[in-house]
């Protein structure tokens, strides 16, 4: 166990034990308790067993909590780096029966397609103020349509993002999104756009936001997926919205599974897409042996096996995003060098954050404004 930090070390020493006493010290801190680089978890109540279970690799994914003596109050610390935001949950364990549960006495929750967990802000971190609804920018406008007949067999729903004061007789970039209804639904996607165009940060941009069926299927170098995206989706979008038709002016976008799929249309159909934008890409691959991530990964193996060995330059600008703390760091640290030897321009962008929603949403700006950027940055650069 760490030392314990100040507040709880000073708690215990005073030896105050009554329900009063412990009511009183919880309430005059906030939790998690922040202390420079400690952290400290706490739960009130009565359990067998409380363990913390966050989401950061590298470390044991299970921290004991410890029981305080004569009282109900369970805590543990840990250290976190500056500028750190973790997701975590608590697992109350009584007889043979284990809850896992958000935090009751922190205010912050991310929310994603499984429910959500609590998020521990460590010292440094801070939520960007961009992705807040700000009343002086203009909104832009979601439009829902449905794909009948697609290279899967059944129709498909497609939501486009049509920016503020949009008008039919200028040309706009297009953005396709993989996974369009979460990023919307859990990393304030719309608002995002909608400030940073706004702010003169990001070029106004049409962006065509999928919902996929069985994306674990669909997205690791699916044939179905390549042909949908490339020759249907794409030519409808042209054919609908005043897009322009270079390359420089497409771009694909995904995190996790979502950025294996970009990466496999834009490889199979190289000098379509001349702008790639890659969250947390699911890289796995094998120089030897097999590899340990279940058999949804099977696919995406032989596929990143496969772009390693001909990596070709497939795009023009690539993006690419992830946290420290998540377990694919490798693979995508990994691919650094390797786009970069195609000729690719590639930036990329390393957080103290885990697998999740809100880390990719706080690389937003940053990626869609070197991938485009507005009027702002082409004046200072």
């Amino acid at each position: 166990m760490n030392p314990p930090p100040q507040a709880i070390h000073a708690f215990r020493r005073r030896g105050e034990r009554a329900p009063a006493d412990v009511h009183r010290f919880l309430d005059q801190h906030s939790w998690p308790l922040v202390e420079g680089s400690h952290i400290t978890f706490a739960w009130r109540g009565e359990a067998d067993a409380v363990n913390l279970r966050h989401f950061v690799f590298g470390l044991p994914s299970t921290m004991p909590m410890h029981r305080v003596q004569h009282t109900d109050l369970w805590f543990t610390t840990m250290e976190l780096p500056s500028g750190s935001r973790v997701e975590y949950k608590l697992e109350v364990v009584r007889g043979h029966q284990r809850e896992w549960i958000r935090d009751p006495r922190n205010p912050f929750v991310a929310r994603d397609p499984f429910g959500g967990n609590s998020v521990c802000q460590a010292d440094g971190y801070s939520t960007p103020e961009w992705i807040e609804v700000d009343a002086e920018a203009r909104e832009g406008t979601l439009e829902d349509h449905v794909l009948c007949d697609t290279a899967f067999g059944d129709d498909r729903r497609v939501t486009v993002y049509l920016p503020a004061r949009f008008r039919p007789s200028r040309r706009y970039p297009l953005l396709l999104v993989h996974d369009g209804g979460d990023y919307l639904a859990f990393a304030r996607f719309k608002t995002v756009l909608d400030n940073l165009i706004h702010r003169g940060e990001v070029q106004p941009l049409i962006v065509a936001l999928t919902h996929p069926s069985d994306r674990l299927v669909e997205y690791p170098d699916d044939s179905r997926h390549i042909a949908f995206v490339a020759e249907q989706l794409l030519p409808w979008l042209e054919e609908r919205y005043p897009t322009f038709d270079t390359p420089a002016s497409r771009c694909l976008m995904g995190a996790s599974f979502g950025a294996v799929a970009a990466l496999s249309v834009a490889w199979r159909h190289p000098g379509v897409f001349g702008r790639l934008l890659l969250q947390s890409g699911s890289f796995a691959f094998t120089d030897i042996g097999e590899h340990k991530r279940g058999p949804a990964f099977d696919p995406v193996v032989r596929f990143i096996n496969q772009f390693r060995e001909e990596p070709g330059r497939c795009s023009e600008r690539v993006f690419l995003s992830c946290g420290t703390y998540e377990s694919l760091i490798y693979e995508n640290r990994s691919m650094v060098p390797l786009l970069q030897g195609t000729g690719m321009r590639v930036r990329y962008v390393e957080a103290r954050d885990g697998h999740n929603w809100e880390n990719w949403r706080d690389r937003l700006r940053e990626g869609l404004s070197w991938l485009y950027p507005g009027p702002l940055w082409m004046v200072y650069e």
